[in-house]
């Protein structure tokens, strides 16, 4: 017999194993319980809420990549005005194409990204008032 340490999905298992005498195949005899509680993974806190910012001020707002990935499209202008929820890139990660959308009504100040940049998660893509 072998005794061996597995983890599945982040679970340790203790596995023995032991020789079948006619087949020559290996055996697993079933365990109850995982060896040790699994470790939690860390959760990162929410980010706040951007705060507004006063009429006049340039780029109150951030709008930030969420994940890394490539711009395939940008889909506003600086001056432009947009509506919370307004489609204002699209950003491929993964080979899927996510939208990147305005967190709140308001002017877009600067955009900060073209079209084929590569992003970093928490790069400012643009910003607005």
């Amino acid at each position: 017999m072998k005794t061996y340490t597995i983890t599945v999905n982040g679970n340790t298992y203790d596995v023995v194993v032991e020789e079948g005498a006619s087949s020559g195949v290996a055996v697993a005899a079933p365990v109850a319980a995982p060896v040790a509680a699994p470790k939690a993974a860390p959760v990162a806190a929410p980010k706040a809420a951007p705060a507004p910012v006063a009429s006049g001020a340039k780029g109150g707002v951030k709008v930030e990549s969420p994940m890394p990935g490539k711009i395939l499209k940008v889909n506003v202008s600086a001056g432009q005005a947009v509506k919370k929820g307004d489609v204002v890139f699209v950003l491929e990660a993964m080979k899927m194409e996510n939208d990147i959308v305005a967190p709140q009504d308001g002017t877009i100040a600067s955009v900060d990204v073209s079209v084929n940049s590569s992003v970093d998660t928490g790069d400012v893509l643009a910003t607005l008032n």
